[in-house]
């Protein structure tokens, strides 16, 4: 298995990437935004993506979005290949994409929007903390990005301040000053029951 940062050679798995990534979003039922093999391509040309490789088998990919000017950045389209879940896969990728985005933009706060309950205990590892939207970026080409998630609606009832992701950060500043801290499992079970109330009572409101 190799993850490795993704160039103009891995276009020939784009668009088994964004197949994944939809029927990934049909099997959780939450929002997954939805996106074309060209933008997925541009990503790997920029040098902004990893993907992972089982020799020539497509087998898990992320990539990285610069936002307001370069002084934010996401890993997102964090996605695992069904034949390769379950053996830690996610963990490596998400660790290769997160220290390349620290490379490319080391003074950039890197965050997350997540329904995930296992990318949110990956992200906490790498030193995410959970926060508010109003602490990610305020670049509305990223918050456009969202119209795609069956969940959007949510986001524009509360004003972008809410959803049923759950909002994550890692700040370099902070992170020099702060010793690490473990977040307890149960934080991420309760943030979990909340999204899942979220859901349903959406859900219900729609049926009625």
């Amino acid at each position: 298995m190799q993850i490795v940062i993704a160039n103009k050679s891995h276009s020939i798995y784009a668009e088994i990437i964004c197949n994944t990534i939809e029927e990934a979003s049909k099997v959780r039922g939450t929002g997954i935004a939805k996106r074309k093999p060209e933008y997925i391509i541009s990503k790997m040309e920029n040098g902004n993506a990893v993907i992972a490789l089982d020799e020539d088998q497509f087998a898990g990919f992320c990539y990285i979005e610069a936002w307001g000017h370069g002084k934010f950045v996401a890993n997102s389209g964090l996605i695992v290949h069904p034949n390769y879940r379950n053996i830690g896969l996610a963990k490596q990728i998400k660790q290769v994409v997160f220290n390349h985005s620290r490379t490319k933009f080391p003074d950039a706060k890197v965050f997350s929007i997540t329904t995930g309950l296992a990318v949110m205990k990956l992200n906490s590892d790498l030193g995410y903390k959970p926060v508010t939207f109003s602490e990610l970026t305020d670049d509305q080409s990223f918050w456009k990005g969202c119209q795609t998630c069956k969940n959007y609606d949510v986001l524009t009832r509360t004003e972008q301040k809410m959803c049923l992701c759950t909002g994550m950060l890692y700040d370099p500043k902070t992170k020099k000053s702060e010793p690490k801290k473990e977040v307890k499992e149960t934080v991420f079970k309760r943030l979990k029951n909340i999204k899942q109330h979220l859901f349903l009572k959406k859900n219900n409101n729609e049926k009625q």
